[in-house]
């Protein structure tokens, strides 16, 4: 499916995974931050929804985040000295780790449909920001079954755990907003799925 034959929805679904890959791979500069804090409000018709209003706090944020800082924050929170305070990578959050071995399996989904990881990308399969770059793919592809099996399997179990720990983070500002947005965010996306 080419993205001009993208619903509304789907292309603003599309461009909120785009969004977090970005945030979750590196730290927006001051370019992205002012792009992010002008964008467009979420339709009338659902403003007063969670997800409007997380989206409204995180363009609150990236309004008054000062580039410098929100490198930082990041630096402080995802890489740290030694052991960071919060990781980024979905395998320590989905349940039975111990016993399987999620990155295997990411790779095994990813294999099945001709895709792969970008070689420009020092990042594995199961980092948050490759995780959601395959959902923009797959939605951008209107591919619905392997939407659903990717989110289900993989980016569900994940995102809570780490939006959990992103919040009790204390080195974060700009990132506890992206947090709540991306949990409320893929709440929808979950119980979309249920309805399907």
């Amino acid at each position: 499916m080419s993205p001009g034959a993208l619903s509304p929805e789907d292309a603003a679904r599309a461009n909120f995974y785009a969004l977090l890959a970005h945030l979750f791979y590196s730290p927006p500069g001051a370019a992205l931050l002012a792009s992010l804090s002008a964008a467009q409000d979420i339709e009338a018709e659902r403003r007063d929804s969670d997800l409007a209003i997380a989206w409204q706090e995180l363009k609150a944020a990236a309004r008054v985040a000062d580039p410098e800082a929100v490198r930082e924050e990041y630096e402080a929170a995802f890489v740290g000295t030694g052991k960071a305070e919060v990781t980024l990578y979905a395998g320590a959050y989905l349940p039975g780790s111990r016993t399987r071995n999620p990155l295997v399996e990411i790779r095994g989904f990813l294999d099945a449909r001709g895709l792969e990881r970008m070689r420009v990308s020092n990042e594995p399969e199961d980092h948050f920001a490759a995780l959601c770059d395959v959902m923009r793919h797959l939605v951008a592809d209107g591919d619905d079954a392997a939407q659903r099996e990717f989110f289900e399997h993989f980016f569900w179990p994940a995102i809570g755990p780490l939006c959990d720990a992103i919040g009790r983070c204390g080195r974060v500002r700009f990132y506890g907003a992206v947090a709540r947005f991306a949990h409320i965010f893929a709440a929808l996306e979950h119980s979309a799925f249920e309805m399907d």
